[in-house]
């Protein structure tokens, strides 16, 4: 007897990532506002640090800008004090994403002099605060204290119901607003989980050939552990 399965191919799908997209509420209101003013930003401070949570919309929001500035993108784990000049060749403007997942102090501290010399700036992204990551030498500890920092919270209802409605619409499913009501009273409350929860419930649909429900949204949220989401 056939299967009523089907084969789910991991085609994978490509997010909206526009400003237009990015969805506003609460939590993160701050951090949207700092990235449409740009380019009045102050300055010595050579730029901003931008914080929040796996999953918060950092990204989104650096890449946003780095469309507006022109700016590059540098993997901080690959800076060093030799290789700057070649990463950065004749760019004003930096995004340096994940910055709490390892970076050179001393490369960090050459990169922001001379972009301030170069009166461009930099977008630091990371978890944490990187004034509280202890980087030496003391001179880059003493300037990125005095930039400024701004924080993107956890999702609240609102915003939380409009990501899962996006990321439903990215992957091109339609959902009634029962599913995502479901699913907020339900899942862990982040960014990272509604990304897992909805990737779980598009298998789902995938597989067995059927729509979003709110049975396949109750199997996906008990077949999808807290420690995962």
């Amino acid at each position: 007897m056939a299967s009523h399965r089907q084969l789910v191919l991991e085609l994978g799908h490509r997010p909206a990532l526009g400003r237009e997209d990015f969805l506003v509420s609460t939590s993160n209101q701050e951090a949207v506002a700092w990235i449409d003013r740009w380019p009045d930003w102050p300055r010595p401070g050579a730029g901003i640090a931008l914080l929040g949570p796996e999953g918060s919309g950092k990204s989104h929001l650096a890449g946003v800008w780095r469309s507006r500035s022109g700016a590059i993108e540098i993997d901080p784990g690959a800076l060093s004090s030799e290789n700057i000049p070649t990463l950065l060749g004749d760019a004003l403007y930096v995004v340096l994403d994940e910055l709490d997942e390892g970076v050179d102090g001393t490369a960090l501290f050459h990169l922001h002099n001379l972009i301030v010399e170069r009166e461009g700036a930099l977008l630091l992204v990371s978890k944490t605060t990187p004034a509280r990551m202890g980087l030496r030498p003391l001179d880059i500890d003493s300037r990125l204290k005095a930039m400024p920092t701004v924080a993107m919270l956890a999702p609240d209802d609102a915003l939380l119901k409009g990501v899962l409605a996006k990321l439903f619409t990215d992957r091109q499913l339609s959902v009634g607003g029962e599913v995502i009501d479901y699913l907020v009273a339900r899942m862990e409350r982040s960014f990272g989980a509604a990304n897992k929860i909805v990737g779980e419930i598009d298998r789902l649909s995938l597989a067995e050939g059927r729509g979003v429900t709110l049975h396949l949204a109750r199997r996906a949220i008990s077949q999808t552990p807290n420690d995962e989401i």
